[in-house]
């Protein structure tokens, strides 16, 4: 549909929204102060609308101002993840599009009882368990997470991440390549 099909539906749309509401052309012009031959052109199609005709109209008739114009339906606003990659026994979905920078991914580790095997690389790792629990090995640390709880290290530090073996925990990794690190800038409210 052009622009000029949109702009020649709304004259009847006018006419059609002001007749249900029962309010005649002289009630309209008192309550936006536009000429009632004003409005008879815009409802007749001889007066081209422009938002300072049509805001005012939709104010007194109280309806948004995509209802005059008849705008499409805005699309779907969910986001389409990333198909799933397999690797180490695990699922990651990539929740970041760009290449480089900082990456994030939502993972489930499957429930395992792996023996650790810690590794080390350049870069920074941030977790966030939300659910299931999370068994992290990090240099002389062996500690249980559990959702709700976040961790965040040097990956130069040896570390290992997974299930505790009791069921699969599901967790939000943000990984910096080159040793990005998380900044929270909320404070928590002072008593």
């Amino acid at each position: 549909m052009t622009t000029d099909d949109v702009l020649a539906e709304v004259g009847p749309r006018l006419r059609r929204i002001r007749k249900e509401r029962e309010v005649t052309l002289a009630a309209l012009s008192e309550a936006t102060g536009i000429s009632v031959s004003t409005l008879s052109r815009l409802e007749s199609g001889l007066r081209k609308p422009s938002l300072e005709l049509l805001l005012p109209i939709a104010q007194a008739h109280q309806v948004p101002l995509d209802e005059l114009v008849g705008a499409p339906p805005v699309g779907d606003p969910r986001i389409r993840a990333s198909q799933p990659i397999q690797r180490y026994g695990r699922t990651f979905w990539p929740l970041t599009r760009q290449p480089g920078g900082l990456q994030a991914y939502k993972v489930l580790e499957p429930k395992r009882r792996l023996e650790p095997e810690p590794r080390t690389h350049e870069g920074y790792e941030w977790l966030y368990v939300m659910s299931g629990k999370l068994r992290l090995v990090l240099g002389e640390h062996d500690v249980v997470l559990v959702a709700g709880e976040a961790a965040e290290f040097d990956t130069r530090v040896p570390h290992w991440f997974g299930s505790t073996g009791e069921g699969p925990v599901e967790f939000l990794s943000l990984f910096g390549a080159q040793g990005e690190r998380m900044h929270v800038r909320a404070r928590p409210r002072q008593p």
